[in-house]
């Protein structure tokens, strides 16, 4: 028999009683459990650069170089780092840090985390792109690193706080040591206990960290994709705090005493891509079901069109009840990078329709919109909302949304098996250099650009001026030039932007988190009030 869930406006009210009984008792607890959307694909920290893999490394490893809430950089497993010249970079490491395992921590273990990175097999989206300018690694002494680069490498400390430290005993692991535990040791807050692949990860303080002390004694990660179900989770008690609430969940739990709602700006954007590289491209056919003889999407007059489809304030205002802007580019305004010169394509039919004619398809053509349905807020709801949007302007448009980890492995290499498809980028970096090399620049395995460009946009102008700037050690000028690859690639509408959404958490009452704008939700992240 299948079970009704039950409205969730019942759920927080029977939860309320619960919560307020239980409101006191989180500053004695030992344990914590926290409720986060999106699985992961690997523990293994160099295998996929994917931001919920990343969120659960947290907790096990660390970093170079750390970044606060607002991203800005601040010191990690190095306490110092300065450019001794125009293409040296050296990092003091802190004294006294040992791994999981009591193995002392120091320069030969940077060396070998940083060795691996490029070497991990078979990875769907390579951390090299942050590792790629450095030519070579000297180990200066046991606490002394320094990292030479061909040209000027003004962001390498930026790049270097996605880079989780392993210990060089396990340089050679495979990904599977790593998933199965033999090689998650690091010398972060946390260690690792149990990992089930889709469900949870289970950890213990690490009570010889270097760090600000852990808060709890033990730490479950679970993997909860359903809003409904994670929110049922919290109030429940069943976890002390959960990531992605929902705009609607977010009013209802914001009204709740037992419960604390935060938000922030995201660093996310959320975009269409085009397989804009093929000369036929799956999933678009004629009217009648047949294959068009040339890919639409080569054409800059349907990207554009498509564009001008799509009613972004309707997104935004509606479907995400105004948690959410609407986007021009990779990046939200404020951000290091960002060109304050573009603005979102307006709403426009008539305009649509009549690129379309001009293209050779005046009665449009069928496509099928392709999107995840547990990976973002709303993600299967988006796609929905656009499938309407285009049939306006004669695209006959259908939806399939799939659980992300089959999305993804279908998304990219080998299979780029869509066509037209959400997708999202978060500038872990906290500038515009990150979604800019992943997303426009031209994919390239042996550099790691182009990481995540699944629809294999190329531009070659593209890629020289964000060349210069990444070896443009002056901000001001280096700003100029991510400002300019934006507005190149968006005159090329390379992606279709739709909406930088914020980051939405809640947490029981007694417990505290700081949202921050990369939307990472770690167990040392969450203390008691």
């Amino acid at each position: 028999m299948r079970m009704k869930t039950p409205p969730l406006r019942r759920v927080l009210a029977g939860a309320a009683v619960m919560l307020a009984l239980n409101a006191a008792a989180p500053a004695r607890a030992r344990d914590l459990t926290i409720g986060v959307t999106s699985a992961v694909t690997a523990l293994d920290p160099h295998y996929h650069n994917l931001s919920s893999n990343f969120n659960v490394a947290l907790n096990i490893f660390d970093r170079l170089i750390d970044q606060d809430a607002q991203q800005r950089l601040v010191p990690g497993l190095a306490s110092a780092w300065t450019a001794i010249d125009d293409t040296t970079w050296e990092f003091t490491l802190r004294p006294g840090i040992s791994f999981h395992d009591g193995s002392p921590f120091g320069a030969e273990d940077v060396a070998a985390s940083l060795r691996r990175v490029p070497a991990v097999p078979n990875s769907p989206g390579s951390y090299e792109v942050y590792t790629r300018a450095i030519t070579e690694i000297i180990v200066v002494d046991p606490l002394t690193l320094r990292l030479k680069t061909a040209q000027p490498a003004p962001l390498l400390p930026v790049d270097l706080s996605s880079v989780d430290i392993i210990s060089r005993a396990h340089e050679k692991a495979s990904t599977a040591d790593f998933n199965s535990g033999v090689a998650t040791i690091g010398t972060g807050p946390y260690r690792f206990v149990a990992y089930a692949a889709g469900d949870r990860l289970q950890l213990r303080r690490n009570d010889a960290y270097w760090g600000r002390a852990p808060a709890w004694e033990n730490a479950t990660i679970r993997i909860i994709p359903g809003s409904g179900v994670r929110i049922a989770a919290l109030l429940s008690g069943d976890v002390q705090a959960i990531d992605n609430v929902p705009p609607t969940d977010a009013r209802h739990l914001a009204a709740n005493s037992a419960v604390r709602v935060e938000s922030t700006r995201s660093n996310s954007v959320l975009f269409l891509h085009m397989d804009q590289f093929r000369d036929q491209t799956p999933m678009v056919t004629d009217r009648a079901g047949q294959p068009l003889p040339q890919n639409p999407f080569k054409d800059i007059r349907v990207r554009r069109a498509l564009s001008l489809a799509i009613d972004r304030r309707t997104l935004t205002e509606r479907l995400m009840e105004g948690a959410a802007a609407p986007a021009s580019q990779l990046l939200a305004d404020g951000f290091f990078g960002v060109s304050p010169r573009l603005q979102p394509d307006r709403h426009d039919p008539e305009a649509a329709k009549k690129l379309l004619a001009e293209a050779g398809y005046p009665n449009g053509f069928s496509l099928t919109i392709a999107g995840s349905n547990n990976r973002y807020l709303n993600d299967a709801k988006v796609v929905q909302a656009i499938a309407p949007m285009l049939i306006r302007v004669g695209i006959e448009a259908k939806v399939a949304t799939f659980p992300w980890s089959v999305f993804i492995t279908q998304a990219g290499a080998p299979h780029y098996a869509y066509s037209l498809f959400l997708a999202g980028n978060s500038a872990t970096t906290g500038e515009a250099s990150f979604p800019l090399r992943a997303q426009f620049a031209t994919v390239n395995r042996e550099t790691g650009m182009g990481s995540s460009n699944r629809a294999r946009y190329s531009n070659p102008e593209v890629d020289r001026v964000l060349a210069e700037a990444m070896r443009t050690v002056d901000d001001r000028q280096r700003e100029a030039l991510l400002q300019k690859v934006a507005e190149i690639a968006m005159a090329d509408q390379a992606v279709i932007p739709l909406f930088y959404q914020n980051n939405v958490f809640a947490t029981r009452v007694g417990y505290r988190y700081t949202p921050r704008s990369d939307g990472f939700l770690s167990a040392a992240m969450v203390t008691p009030e």
